[in-house]
């Protein structure tokens, strides 16, 4: 479900640093749309893009892709703000996500997240995250979520590097009121810009059980371990 907000943090800082306002497009072609370790696209190819805003430090935009269920939508709009605070550069902001053509006679889709991110250059080339998102009421009527990320990339050179992430999602209310439960999940890739495009060929996977509440989600394909290449276009 729903956009990885710390690919969204590095879209978006890279065009927010400047003084005057910017707008900017993206497209995009995954062979499988994963966030946060489970299958967006039940395994299946999606196409993305959305545009950003950027004025000084601050941001905005919107960006939808494909999905496997929903009657195969998601769109999502968010805005943040993106200061320093010495070495190290901070994205704070909301994002919403919404499922134009869900039902919601069931449970509402639709939810936002707060979150709070932060990176320091360590050297050079490598350079040390993390990120905090928060929803009060998370997808499906499912109750509080939190989740937490450590994340790394490692610049080879002007064109080539490889980035990392471990993160722990946690919902109060997964099974119902009282009944939460949580998932760990983490993901490896490399990346490669080239004649405008840019490639990433990624690792994703989590440690979700079959027999917990999360193995309830779908089929256990769409939790279980996958690798994913994908090819961006900025506009």
């Amino acid at each position: 479900m729903k956009k990885m907000i710390g690919l969204a943090m590095l879209a978006t800082t890279a065009i927010a640093g400047t003084a005057s306002a910017e707008v900017s497009g993206n497209v995009a072609l995954t062979t499988d749309y994963v966030f946060r370790g489970i299958s967006q696209s039940d395994n299946d190819a999606a196409v993305s893009g959305g545009f950003d805003w950027a004025n000084d430090s601050f941001y905005a935009g919107t960006w939808g892709s494909s999905v496997g269920f929903a009657n195969g939508m998601e769109l999502d709009a968010y805005a943040g703000w993106t200061p320093t605070l010495g070495p190290v550069a901070l994205d704070l902001g909301v994002i919403g996500y919404f499922y134009p053509g869900a039902s919601d006679s069931g449970a509402e889709l639709d939810f936002y997240e707060i979150y709070a991110g932060g990176s320091f250059a360590a050297t050079d080339a490598l350079s040390i995250g993390g990120l905090v998102a928060f929803s009060p009421d998370f997808t499906g009527e499912t109750g509080d979520a939190l989740y937490l990320e450590l994340n790394g990339a490692y610049a080879f050179s002007d064109v080539m590097s490889v980035s990392a992430a471990y993160g722990n999602q946690d919902v109060d209310e997964l099974g119902g009121p009282g009944v939460g439960e949580d998932y760990n999940t983490w993901n490896l890739g490399l990346s490669y810009a080239m004649h405008g495009f840019g490639l990433d060929f990624r690792y994703h996977d989590t440690d979700i059980d079959p027999t917990d509440l999360w193995g309830g989600v779908g089929t256990e394909s769409i939790y279980d371990e996958a690798f994913t290449f994908s090819i961006s276009r900025a506009l």
